[in-house]
């Protein structure tokens, strides 16, 4: 919270409340947009579930969206993740199938880190409906998440999972550029799953269908090897530095700490690229990163390169939410989810 953002956005009042002309003006294009957008936008043959927040900055959508993937997997889907691909430069104007090994400055981080992740296939383009169409002709599968895509209405969706930082919340509940709204509050009555990252606090909002998700620290895994090992013993006491360019690094911090390490935090803005310099620390310390900063350090990692792995855990009755919601959208569609499956 001590970041520009976090005092102008989820701090106490609204110290930009001069800009709220600008906020209206945005809402009112959100609105405009969303109608317009959401009129012309085709059913796709296939279910379409959307991962998302009504709110800028990292919540924890990718984490979410791989676990669903995972999920998925297991009832006998083959997901197929579209993503625009952000801070990355895409060559052409085709739509991008990514792996764990492609480039992350051509692909972007998120969508590397999903592919080594998921192992599912991961297609970029700024339009996910392109994606979504060159996934169908080449039959990399038959269901579609999409991640960080609830603004995204031209992609028609079947389910929409919204996601919120459990302390961040609304924050002062203004839209942007005043708060961090991306669209009202009200949003929330359309969605249909929402699921709150860390322990709810004042500021999220209640919904019928509201899941806690933690993030557990699944290992602490040497980037050059691949070598795991478990985290809170390996971090115990252990003097380190820490990366992270993502959307919330203080939570990053925070849990290191609350893992026993003494963390000299270094923060970058998110989807930062980084250079050898920014991993240098002058001494012997090891150097902590996030999976979606390792993605782009890996090419010039040192051997005190670290790489903290989490996995989401959620309650057992949030994927039976989730298969009621999307089993309930098909059948309106008068599509079969069985017969959808042996696509």
């Amino acid at each position: 919270m001590k970041d520009l953002t976090g005092r102008l956005w989820y701090g106490a009042g609204r110290p930009l409340w001069p800009l709220m002309p600008l906020a209206w003006l945005y809402r009112a294009l959100a609105s405009w947009r969303r109608t317009r957008l959401t009129a012309g936008a085709e059913p796709l043959p296939v279910p379409v579930v959307v991962v998302g927040n009504i709110t800028a900055g990292g919540t924890g959508k990718s984490p979410l969206t791989a676990w669903l993937a995972s999920h998925f997997r297991d009832q006998g889907w083959r997901p197929v993740i579209l993503s625009r691909g952000y801070g990355g430069k895409r060559p052409g104007d085709e739509p991008l199938l990514v792996s764990g090994d492609s480039d992350p400055a051509v692909a972007g981080d998120e969508p590397v880190m999903l592919a080594a992740q998921t192992g599912c296939p991961v297609v970029v383009h700024p339009q996910r409906r392109a994606s979504a169409i060159m996934a169908l002709d080449q039959g990399l599968g038959n269901l579609f998440l999409c991640d960080d895509g609830l603004q995204h209405y031209a992609l028609a969706r079947d389910v929409e999972i919204t996601v919120f930082d459990g302390v961040r919340g609304i924050g002062n509940g203004a839209g942007l550029p005043v708060g961090p709204l991306r669209e009202p509050v009200g949003r929330l009555q359309d969605v249909d799953l929402v699921v709150v990252n860390g322990p709810a606090g004042p500021l999220v909002p209640d919904h019928p269908q509201r899941y806690a998700m933690t993030l557990q620290p699944a290992g602490v895994r040497h980037l050059l090897s691949g070598e795991s090992t478990f985290a809170e013993a390996w971090l115990r006491g252990r003097n380190c530095v820490a990366l992270a360019g993502i959307g919330n690094p203080g939570r990053f911090f925070d849990q290191l700490r609350h893992l026993g390490a003494e963390v000299v935090g270094r923060a970058f803005p998110d989807h930062h690229r980084y250079t050898g310099q920014d991993i240098a620390t002058g001494d012997e310390r090891p150097v902590l990163m996030t999976a979606k900063d390792a993605v782009k350090i890996r090419p010039f990692a040192h051997e005190r390169c670290w790489v903290l792995d989490v996995t989401p855990e959620l309650p057992e009755s949030f994927g039976s939410a989730v298969n009621l919601a999307l089993n309930s959208k098909l059948a309106a569609r008068g599509l079969d989810a069985s017969l959808l499956r042996e696509i």
